[in-house]
């Protein structure tokens, strides 16, 4: 107890005597520091009027590209419905599977490839280069013509057209897809009599098939989407409308009301 006691008695001590020069020097550092503190102040109000300026007109524009992304959501959800898209995905699709008919989709590489020094592979040559159309006698451009038309329908006509539309585009990409992996597939996988013509011969599948495999997919996901019902959900206009009343406050009723009320 006697130590702390004299701890105490000589921190107080010295605590005493610092307090005097401590005062004097915050007495001199205060109106220096306040100077300073002043001047940068100067400095810095243009540079930080620019920010805020600069901060308040980005939020005007972001609120105003909101404003019109909504807007223009807002015309383009009723001018592109989802029966419409679906319309213009089999459209699309369909367009698709017609081109690919005249794009090559079977090849035969020949030779064993060669390397040059430095590791660079030289490109084996590709020949007997054909059309998808050539497998099966282009049976599959009216198929795809005739799909496209479906999904014009679509866009145009809902309801029983449209359900006939989606289930037409389902059987023309059903019956595509078997053409193209019964005929082509097998065709186009064959090298036929270039293999014993040409040493290390290979058949390979072209941009082509990929084309009018995806299109004849997408015929068939665009009909099955249209059946999936995502387009046939109906918004009760009248329950938002009661709802929206009963969210709505009501006014406070008047000294008369409530007088001829109790009376």
């Amino acid at each position: 107890m006697a130590f702390s006691r004299r701890v105490d008695r000589v921190a107080d001590r010295g605590l005493q005597r610092a307090y005097p020069p401590l005062r004097r020097a915050w007495a001199v550092t205060l109106p220096a520091l306040l100077a300073a503190v002043a001047f940068a102040w100067r400095g810095l109000r243009p540079l930080l009027r620019f920010l805020f300026l600069a901060l308040a007109f980005g939020e005007a524009t972001l609120r105003a590209s909101g404003r019109l992304a909504v807007r223009g959501a807002t015309a383009a959800s009723a001018v592109l419905t989802p029966r419409r898209g679906i319309g213009l995905v089999i459209a699309s699709a369909s367009a698709l599977l017609v081109v690919s008919q005249f794009m090559d989709y079977h090849g035969v590489r020949i030779g064993g490839g060669l390397e040059l020094p430095g590791g660079i592979e030289v490109a084996r040559p590709t020949i007997d280069l054909k059309t998808a159309g050539s497998a099966h006698s282009y049976v599959l451009v009216p198929v795809g013509g005739a799909a496209l038309l479906l999904g014009l329908a679509m866009i145009s006509r809902g309801g029983r057209v449209a359900r006939m539309a989606a289930f037409g585009a389902i059987v023309a990409g059903a019956a595509s897809l078997a053409v193209i992996l019964l005929v082509d597939l097998p065709a186009g996988l064959d090298v036929g009599n270039l293999s014993g013509r040409f040493a290390g011969a290979s058949a390979v599948l072209e941009k082509g098939f990929a084309a009018e495999l995806a299109a004849a997919g997408g015929m068939v996901l665009g009909g099955v989407l249209y059946y999936a019902r995502p387009c046939l959900i109906r918004i009760s206009l009248s329950g938002r409308a009661a709802s929206a009343r009963r969210r709505r406050p009501r006014r406070r009723a008047s000294s008369r009301a409530r007088v001829a009320r109790s009376a």
